[in-house]
């Protein structure tokens, strides 16, 4: 079985579902309130794991969310090294309109440093693949990379949020899987696989586009991109090519987008496997 070491921010998410976007100063009434752990990591982590890979996740809480989180991952069978922190989880405020169109609102709670990554040493080491993304301090990420780096762990970096990056980490990740935006600050990198949305995915070293994947009405976006990474590096980690693992990563994002919320919709491989055999 394929192992992949995940690091990240986790924390509740609460999803409001309105027919339009507020204007200026106006006040929209929610539909419905749905609630459920989350965040790029953790979503990353849960959605390798529904594809079948042995996930470990690393994370900080608060003991606001501990048990939510712990038993949460249990559930999905994921090995999580969660750090309890003084102060609050991380929250995020997802609203979504009639057309699944997003706006996110973000409070970053407790947050991992880079000496929280040496008891998940053992993790990364022993893992085909390290996942990161940029909810977590760089020193973080880069702790984890050198790590990695001694024991042959490959690195994938999902450079979100945007931010600019150091040296070391431009140099040392294997696969970077930024979206436009995100690519515009790594013009000078090769090993990159650019989400596009509805324009699907292109793989810049070999030039090559993998058109986006749609099994129904779009209903919540949030979390396809998450849900693409964690798809990916399952994939990539099974020995799969590049171009078959975009392939079926975009058919398991493109899934997740016709379900509401973000964790709720990520795609069991089952799932996945009707509409694309691996």
């Amino acid at each position: 079985m394929s192992k992949i070491a995940v690091i990240g921010l986790v924390g509740n998410s609460a999803f409001l579902s309105v027919d339009e976007f507020h204007k200026g100063g106006e006040t929209v009434v929610a539909k419905d309130i749905h609630f459920e752990p989350g965040g790029k990591g953790f979503n990353q982590a849960v959605a390798a794991s529904r594809m079948g890979a042995s996930v470990s996740f690393l994370g900080a809480v608060g003991n606001d969310y501990y048990r939510e989180v712990l038993d949460f991952c249990q559930k999905e069978g994921i090995y999580s090294d969660l750090k309890i922190k003084d102060g609050n989880t991380a929250y995020a405020s997802i609203i979504t309109n009639s057309a699944g169109d997003t706006r996110v609102t973000v409070f970053g709670g407790v947050y991992l440093t880079k000496e929280d990554v040496d008891s998940f040493a053992e993790e990364i080491s022993s893992s085909d693949i390290l996942l990161l993304n940029n909810e977590v301090l760089e020193e973080v990420n880069v702790r984890a990379m050198e790590i990695a780096k001694k024991s042959g762990t490959k690195i994938i970096l999902n450079p979100a949020p945007a931010r600019e990056l150091c040296p070391y980490i431009l140099e040392n990740v294997d696969l970077f899987t930024p979206n436009e935006f995100e690519a515009s600050v790594l013009e000078e990198k090769q090993n990159l696989i650019i989400t596009l949305g509805g324009k699907g995915c292109f793989i810049k070293e070999t030039n090559d586009r993998v058109d986006a994947f749609l099994s129904g009405k779009v209903v919540d976006t949030t979390g396809a991109g998450d849900t693409f990474n964690g798809a990916l590096a399952t994939m990539l980690s099974k020995g799969e090519s590049i171009r078959k693992s975009v392939e079926i990563a975009t058919v398991a994002a493109g899934i997740s987008v016709t379900g509401k919320y973000a964790v709720s919709s990520i795609p069991k491989k089952e799932e996945i496997q009707k509409f694309y055999q691996f």
